[in-house]
């Protein structure tokens, strides 16, 4: 794979990919670039965002962390950036750039972080080989979903978006359904089919024999819509989740979720609903 082009990239990706690789070679500080995502793992298309971790040398990460929206800008033509502790990742530095408009993620961090990575990437440039050295230390591992974490919150978050119907806020369960979709069902059905857990994404491509069962999870916006969406959540739920003795089985609260959602059901479809 070349340095500067990856199949399927969108065009403006190789100038930036350039920026940052000359931008690395002159600042002593830095070791090493490596792009992630689907650039890594040959699925880039069009709509592809350019995935980049910058490894710096042990100490200088706060001050490149600081330092980061001047480097982007320093890449191409910057329209905004920010920081990603949003998802918990402070030193994700999330950008933009165009026209044409090219979606960049530059992640910051030290060269033991790299113990510690969810996934292996491409190696676009390094000194001396020092990400050599440190990949070879420990090797990645992206977090698979934890069946009993799972469990001990699947029948509490039912019963909370059904109380939510009741009370009237059907955004509150709409935006309840998504994340139950995002945190349980997508990373399952991922999971399932020997693919790494990552929401939703690319679900259409890993499972579309279950794409009428997913969509039969997006609520319309009235009460009777919701509690449907949420009844198909649970039965998705109940279809993805193995038979493990490992993990206990949170019966008493699945029961009485379960009886709530159709008691809430059976009044939303009843006369004068």
């Amino acid at each position: 794979m070349s340095q500067l082009a990856f199949s399927g990239a969108p065009g403006s990706a190789g100038p930036i990919l350039a920026a940052v690789l000359a931008a690395a070679e002159r600042d002593p500080r830095l070791v090493g670039v490596i792009v992630t995502g689907s650039a890594a793992t040959g699925t880039m298309d069009e709509f592809s965002d350019v995935d980049l971790v910058i490894v710096c040398r042990d100490g200088d990460e706060e001050d490149l962390v600081r330092e980061a929206p001047r480097f982007a800008a320093g890449l191409g033509p910057l329209l905004a950036c920010f920081t990603g502790e949003h998802v918990g990742e402070p030193r994700l530095l999330i950008s933009l750039y165009g026209p044409p408009l090219l979606h960049v993620d530059l992640k910051f961090v030290a060269d033991a972080d790299l113990d510690l990575r969810v996934e292996d990437g491409v190696v676009l440039w390094q000194r001396e080989r020092a990400l050599d050295a440190a990949l070879a230390r420990a090797p990645a591992a992206w977090p698979p979903p934890d069946p009993q974490w799972i469990e001990d919150r699947f029948w509490i978050w039912i019963h909370y978006a059904a109380a939510k119907v009741g009370r009237g806020e059907l955004l509150e369960c709409l935006d309840m359904l998504a994340f139950v979709r995002a945190t349980v069902l997508g990373p399952l059905i991922a999971v399932a089919r020997g693919h790494r857990a990552a929401g939703v994404r690319r679900l259409e491509r890993i499972a579309p024999d279950l794409l009428p069962e997913l969509h039969a999870t997006v609520a319309e916006p009235t009460p009777r819509g919701c509690l449907e969406a949420l009844q198909a959540a649970v039965s998705l739920y109940r279809g993805l989740r193995r038979d493990d003795p490992a993990v206990a089985r949170r019966g008493d609260a699945e029961d009485a979720s379960v009886a709530y959602l159709a008691a809430l059901a059976e009044r939303a479809s009843g006369p004068g609903a």
